[in-house]
């Protein structure tokens, strides 16, 4: 059975009280743990027998160099490890299956019983009691014949969420972790006189089970008096160090936040001169779009001011200002799509639509033009299919765009069909069509902005070559995709995912 021990005074406040005591030194966990650890590797390395009481944070990267020590044969004289009672209960939960804490465990910690005293090397857990003012302290207390010295530190308090309670009493070891952990205030003596005064502090048990362990600090305090072998001026030494140490971390840690944000004002800087090189690059396209069939039709409408202009040839001009003009309206429609996509997304509310309500409609307004070319129209929509997650003119916007393009690359006598169905989280919907077919070099390209593939079905209107880029943009904004498969000679297979629209339950 784990003992409770009673409320003992501050340690912090009795070294800082004391006269020969330092001043404070406001570290970060970092360097409190590499100080502690240095004590003990001297102990380790000169393989000292002493004396230890300490209360460490929680995490098994702040036992390993004290479980160095304790497992040095016969070196190690006592070494007691206070702990919280939160902390005790969360080791108590983790080891539910071991009834019996009395028992031997190799490299592992003790809790104390009613058994007789364990073999000085065995590590003693002692429970705090719930407001013990020790509770908010770390210390390490080392007593022997070589040297004796105590490392206290103290962390403030922090109002934290109660999900996260216990990060509080947890130091994580690195740099990363520990730079957002507020420091601690510190003291360090390596001096008989407070050491033994720290030691004689700690609090007594009111358990019977601890007295003997009480009177065992007592006769070891009695018995080992150690060399005074600091002096005030090494104790300064030391904590100079300490202090240079603590100011190059900081140091260290401002630089590296500086080279963090640094490197992302860097890669924002690149985003911005890309976007505006993109920006630059799309208005001048816009621009050289634009003047084409201006130029067109200002040459047709200077050749029709001719008084020796044939009718024939009065025809075929007024045909290709018709043409230009449906051409410029494709575009700058296209353009609008394409510009305000950005601003529809943010003000959009995803909908659950359901392609049977959409896909037929849209089919049937291009039969008569498929009728016309001399091309089979058909789909394939099961009426079971989930709905899916887009909005209501985007959907038909994406349908309309790509069956306007299977009809307009499908000679007389082909075919343009659609497909829907089921796959995992999307719906797969497929327009496929017996068209010329797309180039291979030409496939990777046939998504950017104004790129035209270079065959076009008899006389066809050239595009705005928008297409594609606007059902493309679509897709992203909604969660979905599209690829496309084409051989020439034999059509293309545009095939697009559409996420299924999944119900967000709300929980109060």
């Amino acid at each position: 059975m784990t003992s409770l021990i009673a409320s003992a005074p501050s340690l912090y406040s009795l070294v800082a009280d004391s006269a020969a005591s330092p001043s404070a030194l406001q570290i970060s966990p970092v360097t409190f743990k590499s100080l502690m650890n240095s004590l003990l590797d001297v102990l380790v390395e000169e393989q000292i027998p002493a004396q230890i009481w300490a209360k460490l944070p929680r995490g098994d990267a702040w036992q390993i160099e004290l479980d160095r020590y304790i497992k040095l044969a016969d070196v190690a004289q006592g070494v007691y490890l206070f702990k919280n009672q939160r902390d005790e209960a969360l080791e108590d939960s983790l080891s539910a299956n071991h009834k019996s804490l009395s028992g031997s465990v190799d490299g592992g910690t003790q809790t104390i019983s009613n058994q007789p005293l364990l073999h000085p090397s065995s590590p003693i857990s002692i429970q705090l009691a719930a407001d013990s003012p020790l509770r908010r302290e770390y210390f390490l207390l080392i007593w022997s014949a070589q040297f004796c010295g105590v490392l206290v530190a103290h962390r403030s308090k922090i109002v934290v969420p109660s999900k996260a309670d216990d990060l509080q009493t947890t130091f994580v070891p690195e740099e990363d972790a520990t730079e957002k952990r507020p420091s601690l205030m510190t003291f360090l003596a390596l001096e008989q006189a407070t050491t033994r005064r720290a030691i004689s502090a700690l609090p007594i048990s009111i358990d019977p089970a601890l007295e003997s362990f009480s009177s065992r600090w007592e006769a070891a305090l009695a018995k080992v008096q150690p060399v005074q072998a600091s002096s005030p001026f090494l104790e300064q030494l030391l904590i100079r160090q300490v202090q240079r140490q603590e100011d190059l971390w900081q140091r260290g840690s401002h630089y590296r936040r500086q080279a963090e944000l640094a490197n992302l004002l860097q890669l924002q800087n690149e985003e911005l001169v890309s976007a505006i090189r993109l920006k630059d690059e799309f208005v001048h396209t816009v621009g050289q779009e634009l003047r084409t069939p201006l130029t067109t039709m200002k040459t047709a409408i200077t050749l029709l001011n001719s008084p020796s202009l044939k009718l024939p040839q009065r025809q075929r001009y007024m045909d290709l200002l018709v043409k230009e003009c449906d051409r410029q309206t494709a575009l700058i429609s296209s353009l609008l799509d394409l510009v305000s996509l950005d601003q529809m997304a943010d003000q959009a509310s995803i909908q659950a639509l359901k392609l049977m309500d959409i896909v037929p409609g849209v089919v049937s307004t291009y039969q008569p033009l498929a009728e016309e070319k001399g091309v089979r129209l058909a789909y394939t929509v099961p009426e079971h299919l989930p709905a899916i997650a887009c909005l209501n003119t985007w959907l038909k916007q994406i349908v309309i765009h790509l069956l306007h393009n299977g009809i307009k690359f499908t000679p007389r006598g082909g075919q343009v069909w659609v497909r829907a169905k089921q796959q995992d989280d999307f719906v797969h919907l497929e327009f496929k069509d017996t068209g010329i077919g797309i180039p291979t070099n030409e496939i990777p390209r046939i998504f950017d902005r104004f790129y035209r593939v270079r065959q076009v079905v008899e006389d066809e209107i050239d595009g705005a070559g928008l297409g594609l880029t606007v059902v493309q943009q679509l897709l992203i904004h909604c969660g979905g995709s599209i690829s496309v498969k084409s051989r020439m000679g034999e059509g293309s297979v545009f095939t697009v995912l559409l996420p299924i629209y999944k119900v967000t339950v709300e929980r109060d």
